[in-house]
């Protein structure tokens, strides 16, 4: 392709993008949801969350499963004056095995989750692992919805999870599905520090 051509289409594409930016004129926060069997969605809402904090704006996790304090997410942003993080829960529900134990610990995690969605010094907040305690029945979809519903106008969120209740898609503005097509842990790989955890 010679260089007038490219600049021909390189204009065309501008153009398009420049219309879209120009009919993006609301302002306000988003709902973000983060699903799918794929490895990454964690990861995602961690990389959304440091460019959050690189603005200099206040955030907070809550993470609603991992109960560990030793993940690498935790001891790099542990320290961070701008963030809060707040670990619910007491590990996957598959080594707890306790019921009662695990939905203690996921209204203890909503309980301060409410408290953060009503606090407007709060730009972004994530829910890691939140959707399994919708799964599980361990929350119910309405009160969150609600929540959510009535945040303060500019606050950011982001949920992960493998699957999300259809009511929280119904009001997310942005649902990412990542997709699974292959992981080196079912090929026989050890999970390690810093890839998994």
């Amino acid at each position: 392709m010679n260089d007038s051509r490219h600049r021909e289409r390189m204009q065309k594409k501008k153009d398009v993008v420049d219309e879209r930016i120009a009919k993006a004129s609301e302002e306000r926060g988003v709902l973000i949801l983060l699903k799918g069997n794929g490895k990454g969605k964690s990861s995602s809402a961690f990389g959304t969350l440091a460019r959050s904090l690189g603005h200099g704006y206040r955030c907070a996790v809550i993470q609603f499963i991992k109960g560990r304090r030793e993940t690498g997410e935790y001891l790099f942003f542990r320290d961070h004056p701008q963030l809060d993080w707040h670990i619910m829960g007491h590990g996957f529900t598959w080594e707890t095995q306790d019921r009662e134990k695990d939905i203690e610990a996921a209204q203890a995690a909503w309980s301060i989750a409410e408290g953060l969605l009503k606090d407007p010094n709060y730009q972004l907040i994530v829910f890691d692992e939140m959707s399994y305690m919708l799964k599980y029945g361990y929350l119910e979809p309405e009160p969150i919805v609600e929540a959510l519903r009535q945040r303060p106008h500019h606050q950011n969120v982001i949920i992960t999870g493998r699957t999300m209740a259809q009511p929280l898609q119904a009001i997310a503005d942005t649902i990412s599905t990542v997709q699974d097509e292959r992981h080196a842990f079912r090929g026989g790989v050890k999970a390690q520090p810093g890839i998994e955890f």
